[in-house]
């Protein structure tokens, strides 16, 4: 699998991401390492997981694969933290939180450090300073090596990043996590933009359209898909409407032509984007896994992908 750098840092990671939120709830532990070993062995090295997916069960999960069923070394586990569903306010990047999040994660993922630590939500009560001190404290104690972000608009991510850029020895922020899909182009606005301009790099998650652009929708709900699970329909609905058949149709068209599957036509799209260093998918199964992995070899020609930019840009009607 193809190996990308990071921004302008030393990071480098597999341009595909295995994202790992079903872990523990649609996923259970078996199948996740059958999902792990696939995943590695085909080159991929990012794991993405968060604190509060599943409540901490993804990373409880992770932690007791790694060194199980894979090496340490093999994969470059990236969390999040910020997220407090269950506490007075809904997010909270004040120092004193972020440090213990930091240390709950380490004790579940059974690691003394993260790869890539992201801050997960902006947190309008906290002061950025106080924030990135965190960041940085964490980092200088060895338990962080890469810091990203994300659900930041574009203007509160370049504040961060200039913040860090600005004084010598602070940790930059090589990493802006935003969902990016044909079904999503938002970050072109600003934030891909931004990132770029500030030494940074997408990662993109849902670049399959939360599933839709795998073309599984295209004649009603699966029985067995996301948007047949109670706690998954809503995710799913916004990209059921009309526009979104439009671009369906579209990308199945350009899958037809190119004899591939409409999730390799739209995971490379995303994936091969300028400015993303890898996209995140998160199959709930091993052979959805497979299926990702099948894409590798997938790079859509220059007259596909402008096709699918117009047909993907189109306004809704």
């Amino acid at each position: 699998m193809e190996q990308r750098q990071v921004g302008g840092s030393g990071l480098w990671v597999s341009r595909t991401a295995l994202g790992t939120m079903t872990w523990g709830k649609d996923t259970q532990e078996d199948d996740a390492a059958d999902q792990l070993t696939a995943f590695v062995d085909a080159g991929g090295t990012l794991v993405d997981t968060a604190d509060i997916y599943t409540g901490g069960q993804s990373e409880r999960i992770l932690g007791r694969l790694v060194n199980n069923v894979v090496r340490r070394d093999d994969v470059i586990i990236a969390t999040k933290a910020g997220h407090t569903p269950e506490r007075y306010r809904p997010c909270d990047l004040s120092r004193r939180h972020l440090l213990s999040a930091l240390d709950a994660s380490l004790r579940r993922l059974r690691t003394d450090h993260v790869d890539l630590w992201q801050l997960h939500v902006h947190d309008p009560d906290t002061p950025p300073e106080e924030t990135l001190a965190a960041v940085d404290a964490a980092v200088a104690s060895g338990r962080v090596r890469y810091v990203g972000v994300g659900g930041l608009s574009a203007w509160t991510f370049a504040k961060y990043a200039a913040w860090q850029r600005a004084g010598g020895g602070r940790a930059p922020v090589v990493a802006a996590g935003a969902e990016y899909s044909l079904l999503n182009r938002e970050a072109e606005a600003d934030l891909l933009p931004a990132a770029g301009d500030l030494g940074a790099s997408l990662i993109a998650w849902s670049p399959l359209g939360r599933g839709v652009l795998s073309a599984k929708y295209r004649n009603g709900v699966p029985a067995d898909s996301r948007a047949a699970l109670p706690h998954m329909a809503s995710y799913v609905e916004p990209y059921l409407g009309e526009r979104s058949r439009r671009v369906v149709e579209s990308v199945c068209t350009a899958a037809e032509g190119l004899g591939v599957s409409p999730l390799a036509v739209a995971l490379s799209w995303a994936r091969d984007r300028e400015g993303v260093a890898a996209a995140t998918v998160g199959p709930r199964t091993t052979a959805q896994l497979e299926d990702v992995l099948a894409t590798e070899g997938v790079e859509l020609p220059h007259e596909i992908r402008e096709a699918l930019d117009d047909a993907s840009s189109a306004p809704a009607r």
